[in-house]
């Protein structure tokens, strides 16, 4: 599938576009999601081809509160703002996934406002979970389930009928509307079975390369990534494992990771694309989590050439930091675009190797050194085979590749074989 020969970049709109933090309902809409337009010339210095944009749609605050899947959040401009991005990001060679919000609501949303109003004599209650028996603080006059101890969402119920078609209705006019390539679904670990697999047909019939990437961040992958569910995960147990090694001095720990998940013989989720990334908008920046900054290229390095289908962050590109702990406008920010500097550099270069080369796409891989500091891995694909060092330790190490030896210097990452 496409994905795995993609280089995606993640842009979350309402931070990025500089949007108010609350959304009126009554002001005119404002083309604020131009402004991808204006970095198009970056993405492609970038060699980025694939563009992955958080919640877009008419939402009361963070996007993901969502009050109309109908309707581009006025924040970030109309449907007609979006469809003319997506149509030049296409022409410019670069595919376009968007944030589904298919777990819960916000407080705004039409079918759970008419609860509101009308109270158990709505036609909507079994849209959501909802107690009468109860007040909530708001003075509701009921009780509902939200998200994660979060009252201005509201969870809806996937297993009613009428959601599942509401929803599915919606995006398959997104796809007819926008020609999207793809979805991001939020919290998909928490998502109903028979929802995820509905879903996965209703998108396939519409377009039959388009790709379902679902965030879980803990728990057994494979329970949503299969042939009639989602093609892709997050993986945030390598994330975490990345990141880990280098604050903790053992590039072991990644190589524990690596081959429980895609070793050829006993890997979990060989052959699997599961998402890469260094950070997102829901963690701090990478180069705020990463206690010796000088890693980061090796990071960036790894992310490019390990299994997976690779994700790079607004922003991130140029080293900049951000503390989710916090605040989550510190990792969310309005950014304009900046100048190359060595490490956006540095990402480009593996990005456009990555491209070119299949087994570093589709290879399996396959381990030949691991110490305290240093992994030598390679990736195979039929009779090609690329093989990447790294060295995380302070000082440069020795490392014979058959009859080859090799230097690794320190803080690198490097191409051995290709």
């Amino acid at each position: 599938m496409w994905a795995q020969e993609a280089v995606f970049y993640h842009i979350y709109p309402l931070g990025f576009c500089g949007a108010p933090q609350k959304n009126d309902y009554v002001s005119a809409p404002v083309s604020r999601l131009t402004k991808i337009l204006d970095w198009l010339p970056h993405l492609q210095a970038m060699n980025i081809n694939a563009l992955y944009l958080g919640p877009l749609f008419e939402a009361g605050s963070h996007g993901y509160d969502t009050r109309d899947y109908y309707t581009v959040d006025r924040r970030l401009g109309n449907n007609a703002t979006l469809e003319e991005i997506v149509k030049i990001l296409h022409q410019n060679g670069i595919r376009v996934i968007l944030d589904g919000v298919f777990n819960h609501v916000g407080r705004d949303f039409w079918a759970f406002a008419d609860v509101r109003r009308r109270g158990a004599d709505s036609p909507y209650c079994d849209w959501f979970r909802l107690d009468f028996s109860q007040d909530n603080h708001y003075r509701d006059g009921f009780c509902y389930e939200g998200w994660d101890g979060c009252d201005d969402i509201v969870k809806l119920n996937l297993k009613n009928k009428d959601v599942r078609e509401y929803l599915l209705a919606a995006v398959s006019f997104w796809i007819e509307k926008f020609d999207i390539d793809g979805l991001r679904l939020d919290v998909a670990g928490y998502l109903n079975r028979k929802f995820l697999r509905l879903l996965h047909k209703a998108c396939l019939e519409k377009k039959p390369d388009f790709w379902l990437m679902g965030e879980m961040v803990f728990g057994n992958y494979k329970k949503i990534i299969n042939a009639d569910m989602l093609h892709s995960i997050t993986n945030y147990e390598l994330y975490k494992t990345l990141h880990s090694c280098c604050n903790h001095h053992n590039i072991g720990e990644l190589s524990v990771t690596l081959n429980r998940q895609f070793n050829r013989d006993i890997g979990v989720y060989k052959n699997l694309p599961l998402y890469s990334f260094l950070d997102n908008h829901d963690v701090s920046r990478i180069a705020t989590t990463l206690k010796d900054k000088s890693l980061l290229k090796v990071l960036y390095g790894l992310l490019l050439t390990l299994p997976g289908v690779p994700g790079i962050y607004y922003g991130s590109e140029w080293g900049l930091e951000g503390d989710r702990r916090r605040s989550d406008e510190e990792v969310r920010p309005c950014l304009e675009c900046l100048p190359d500097n060595d490490l956006s550099r540095h990402i480009a270069w593996w990005a456009d190797f990555r491209r070119r080369h299949p087994a570093l796409q589709y290879g399996e891989y396959v381990e030949y050194h691991v110490s305290a500091d240093i992994l030598v891995f390679a990736r195979r694909v039929a009779e090609s085979e690329i093989v990447v060092g790294a060295n995380i330790g302070q000082i440069n190490h020795e490392y014979r590749l058959g009859a080859e030896k090799c230097l690794l210097p320190a803080k690198s990452i490097c191409l051995l074989k290709y």
